[in-house]
């Protein structure tokens, strides 16, 4: 295969395996709390990212200095937030519609990189992320008496990734990326664990096999992702990612009997195409600047 084909494979495989991610997570957090569950798949990403960086070339000490150790730190923590109330939101809001609303994500972060990072968005820019935000809207279904407050811990697991995505563009400036991924794993597990065994529960022997391939889906597929990185453009992965969607609202019909209604359809249909028409703007852009050069 060549260099791209083996990119587009990557990139499958994580999302794939993204989607086998959020069914154990289901699966698990309906049975034990969230933090617990957490807690593992934290410790597991943290023993994959530090033996990672140890086999990097610049080895598991050059991955530990970074420029901005602090901020690092906290995305480390925001990730580790971020996991906990995902779960909370796959088994209260259920898994399809979660989904749906954390498809939003990349125009959160349009719009919160204007005043945490300084960035310019002009009116060709801000007009899909609009109609994206209009297409939460019809997620939500505000035309219900009604508001589901279980929607919130979706919507707060959406702002918190935002943050961590805003956090990484900030220290891929200063850091290379083995020692973003190595902080990105790290400091979560650290935090969790000051809290994630107040919440523990015996596990019993049937749900072993899940917990391990919650841990082997979760640890694998930012692997895959990175290595897609190393071989694609961002335009080139990110329209791929957006199967991720497809395949956990399949995932949730098959086998955790979720129903996709008309609004969840139409809401995350908007979303993505305004995701990427987001994405290939800035592709068009980037090409044009450098063709003017």
């Amino acid at each position: 295969m060549n260099r791209k084909t083996s990119g587009y494979v990557y990139v499958l495989l994580a999302v794939i395996l993204f989607a086998g991610r959020d069914g154990f997570s289901k699966l698990l957090g309906e049975k034990y709390p969230p933090i617990m569950v957490t807690m593992m798949r934290l410790w597991a990403f943290a023993v994959f990212v530090t033996v990672l960086a140890a086999f990097s070339p610049v080895g598991l000490r050059g991955a530990l200095l970074t420029q901005r150790p602090i901020l690092q730190a906290l995305r480390g923590v925001l990730l580790g937030s971020q996991i906990v109330v995902v779960i909370f939101a796959f088994t209260r809001a259920g898994l399809a519609m979660s989904q749906a609303v954390l498809g939003a994500t990349p125009l959160i972060v349009t719009i919160l990189s204007v005043p945490i990072l300084g960035e310019k968005v002009g009116r060709r820019h801000g007009i899909p992320v609009v109609i994206g935000l209009l297409g939460v809207l019809v997620l939500l279904n505000p035309g219900n008496a009604h508001f589901d407050m279980r929607l919130l811990f979706p919507i707060a697991a959406s702002l918190i990734y935002a943050m961590y995505s805003i956090a990484t563009r900030a220290v891929s400036q200063d850091d290379p990326v083995v020692t973003s991924v190595l902080y990105a794993g790290v400091p979560g597990a650290m935090a969790i664990t000051f809290v994630g065994p107040f919440y523990w529960t015996p596990v019993h022997t049937a749900d072993w096999p899940a917990i391990t391939a919650l841990c082997v889906c979760g640890a694998l597929s930012q692997y895959f992702l990175i290595k897609a990185y190393g071989l694609l453009s961002a335009v080139e992965v990110q329209p791929l990612t957006y199967l991720h969607l497809v395949l956990s609202g399949a995932v949730a019909t098959a086998f955790f009997g979720e129903t996709v209604t008309w609004n969840m359809l139409a809401g995350a249909v908007i979303v993505v195409g305004a995701g990427l028409f987001s994405v290939w703007r800035e592709h068009w852009l980037e090409v044009r600047r450098t063709k003017s050069i």
